[in-house]
C-alpha cells in the first residue's frame, strides 16, 4: 500500500438504514465492503440455491465488488454498514500480513456478536446526532476492519504501552484540543504511530479507550467549569466539546453520578 493510499483511506464506516419491499431483490456491487445486519422482524425469501429465513441480528457479508440477487417473500429492514478496502488492507499490513493476499469472504445468515454489536453501536450514535463525534466513529471502523479480517490478522500484542514522551504529547494535545471534533487519525499521528497500534497502546498505557479517556476528560473541565459559575450549561458544553448540553448531561451522570444542574452556581445578575 502506498502512503497515499494510508492517507486516504477513511477510518470511519458509513451506515445505511435499508428497507426493502417483498419482491425481487437486487444488490448491486458497491467498492466498498459492506455488512449487512437484519433488524426488523423475520423475513422468508429464496435465492438460486435454497429458501432461508432472515431473523433479527443475522449477518450478510459481501465484499467489494459483489453483487446479490434473491426473492423476498416479506418485506425486510437491515442496517448496512460500508468499510473502505483501503481500510482493510492497512490494518492487515500493521498486523504484519500481505495486504495483496487478504480475502473478505462473502458470509450469509451468520451470527457474529462483535459484528452485530458494531452495527448496532453505530446506529445508536447516528440515532442520537453522532454526539461521540469522529474518535468513536473511527474506532469503531478499525474495529470492524479487524473483525472482518479474522483473528489472525489482529495486530500482534506489544509488551509495552505508549511511551512517556507520546504519551505527554498525546494527552497535551487532547487537553489543548477538547472543545474540537478530535480525529483518531490525527491522534496517532501525534504519537508517530498507525491509528490501530496507536488505539491498542493508548488503552494499555491508561487502561481506557481513546475515545472514553476524552469522554472524561472533557466532564471533568465541565465540572471545573460548572462549579466556577461563570457560564451557562449550555456554553460549557460546547467550549469543552460536547455536541450538545444534554450529551454532557449524559456523559457526566455516567461518569460523575451527577447532573450539570447540580454543580450550577446561579449566574449573577
Amino acid at each position: 500500500m502506498t502512503g497515499t493510499d494510508r492517507l486516504a483511506a477513511p477510518l470511519a464506516p458509513h451506515l445505511a438504514l435499508e428497507t426493502r419491499d417483498a419482491g425481487l431483490a437486487t444488490l448491486a456491487a458497491s467498492a466498498d465492503h459492506r455488512v449487512r445486519l437484519h433488524a426488523g422482524p423475520p423475513s422468508h425469501g429464496q435465492c438460486r440455491h435454497h429458501r432461508f429465513v432472515h431473523t433479527r441480528g443475522e449477518i450478510d457479508v459481501y465484499p467489494a465488488g459483489t453483487s446479490d440477487e434473491w426473492h423476498q417473500a416479506d418485506a425486510s429492514v437491515g442496517l448496512v454498514v460500508s468499510l473502505a478496502p483501503a481500510l482493510v488492507r492497512r490494518v492487515a499490513e500493521e498486523a504484519g500480513r500481505d495486504p495483496a493476499r487478504v480475502e473478505v469472504a462473502m458470509r450469509h445468515q451468520i451470527r457474529d456478536p462483535q459484528l452485530e454489536h458494531i452495527a448496532w453501536a453505530l446506529e445508536a450514535e447516528r440515532a442520537a446526532g453522532h454526539p461521540g463525534g469522529a474518535l468513536f466513529r473511527e474506532s469503531l471502523g478499525l474495529a470492524l476492519a479487524v473483525r472482518l479480517l479474522g483473528p489472525v490478522a489482529a495486530p500482534p500484542r506489544p509488551a509495552r504501552g505508549l511511551t512517556s514522551q507520546q504519551l505527554r504529547a498525546v494527552t497535551a494535545y487532547i487537553e489543548d484540543h477538547l472543545d474540537r471534533d478530535l480525529s483518531l487519525a490525527t491522534l496517532a499521528e501525534v504519537a508517530g504511530l498507525s491509528a490501530s497500534h496507536f488505539k491498542t497502546l493508548f488503552r494499555r498505557s491508561l487502561g481506557l479507550p481513546v475515545h472514553t479517556y476524552v469522554i472524561h476528560r472533557r466532564v471533568d473541565r465541565a465540572r471545573a467549569m460548572l462549579l466556577h459559575g461563570r457560564m451557562a450549561a449550555s456554553q460549557v458544553a460546547l467550549e469543552v466539546g460536547f455536541s450538545h448540553q444534554s450529551h454532557m448531561a449524559r456523559c457526566m451522570r455516567r461518569v460523575l453520578g451527577v447532573t450539570p444542574t447540580s454543580l450550577t452556581r446561579p449566574l449573577a445578575s
